[in-house]
């Protein structure tokens, strides 16, 4: 659950003390990819992945998938492995019964919008899925995981932070070279402002969606408001700027590792910090999932959506797959 290091980002003496580990790591890819036969269901899979590790808005990007594929008359399921939660799988997730240690964040926030599976077998969740009645899958990441037959590829990259320095882990953020990322890849989404010019490394070589992450109109209400901010994500001040950006007064904030799993007591002294300050104490929904049910109540969530510039290439890209099944 650690935060992505500072070094990452710039290709200092660390990351080159780290270049041999990280040819190791990229070595271990390959053969993966090249050993491992796919196995086809028999529904369309989109899988949605990204070639940096975390945060890049692959469960936001998901969601706004199906429902774009729900308005189409499709049956959704969402696949995941359900990241550090502790059950195997195949898992059909139920929100009311599940925690996030049961099956992770992501699975929560999948399984309110649709019928969700984690599993770490993919084939065998996908199969489930599939016996269930679902039309088509729509799997969470897993853009690395070669044992089930993608039938559209989309990456999903992060504009504010690009792909670091480049390098893979440990020495970088890379799961995979971006060559070999590109080279399976149907379509690119680029969310927010591209400031590290990702956008002319990707033209030509496959096509490039834009889009934007915004908060709900929910969301309007805090402007002006005093808030007290904390956040357990890949990229905390993402949040905390989407905070300044809708008008709230943000009066302090807390970050916390990615997927972070707060206990009651500690909680409950954020509370009271924001008590102190006379300010509203706020979180994303992937960390809300992660409260304790009694402290639900006293925090808001800040929801954001997944805005697209262009979502009739977005959906002629899945119309493709969907009428050639």
């Amino acid at each position: 659950m650690m935060q992505a290091p500072d070094f990452w980002r710039t290709d200092g003496w660390q990351a080159r003390m780290l270049a041999p580990a990280a040819w190791l790591y990229g070595l271990g890819g390959a053969i993966r990819q090249r050993s491992v036969q796919p196995k086809r269901v028999r529904v369309p899979v989109i899988c949605v992945g990204n070639l940096v590790a975390g945060g890049a808005g692959k469960t936001p990007t998901a969601l706004s998938l199906g429902s774009m594929l729900r308005a189409q008359g499709q049956r959704v399921a969402y696949l995941t492995r359900g990241y550090r939660g502790t059950h195997p799988g195949p898992t059909r997730v139920n929100p009311d019964r599940h925690t996030a240690q049961d099956v992770g964040d992501e699975a929560l926030l999948l399984a309110s919008d649709s019928n969700t599976w984690v599993s770490r077998d993919r084939v065998a969740g996908a199969e489930e899925a599939v016996a269930a009645g679902a039309d088509v899958i729509v799997m969470d990441d897993g853009f690395q995981n070669p044992s089930l037959k993608k039938d559209l590829n989309i990456l999903v990259i992060d504009g504010a932070y690009g792909l670091g320095n480049g390098r893979l882990m440990p020495a970088g953020p890379l799961r995979e070279s971006p060559d070999a990322g590109l080279s399976r890849a149907d379509a690119v989404v680029l969310i927010g402002a591209d400031d590290h010019d990702v956008a002319s490394h990707i033209r030509g070589r496959v096509p490039l969606v834009r889009a934007a992450l915004l908060p709900e109109p929910g969301s309007a209400h805090l402007a002006g408001k005093r808030v007290f901010a904390f956040a357990g994500i890949a990229r905390p001040g993402k949040f905390f700027g989407t905070l300044i950006d809708i008008g709230a007064d943000l009066a302090d904030w807390r970050a916390f590792p990615d997927h972070y799993l707060y206990k009651p007591m500690e909680i409950m002294k954020l509370i009271e910090e924001a008590a102190a300050m006379q300010a509203v104490p706020v979180t994303t929904r992937k960390d809300w999932v992660r409260l304790p049910p009694v402290a639900r109540d006293m925090v808001e969530v800040v929801d954001v959506a997944l805005s697209w510039r262009r979502p009739e290439a977005v959906e002629r890209l899945m119309g493709r797959i969907l009428d050639h099944a």
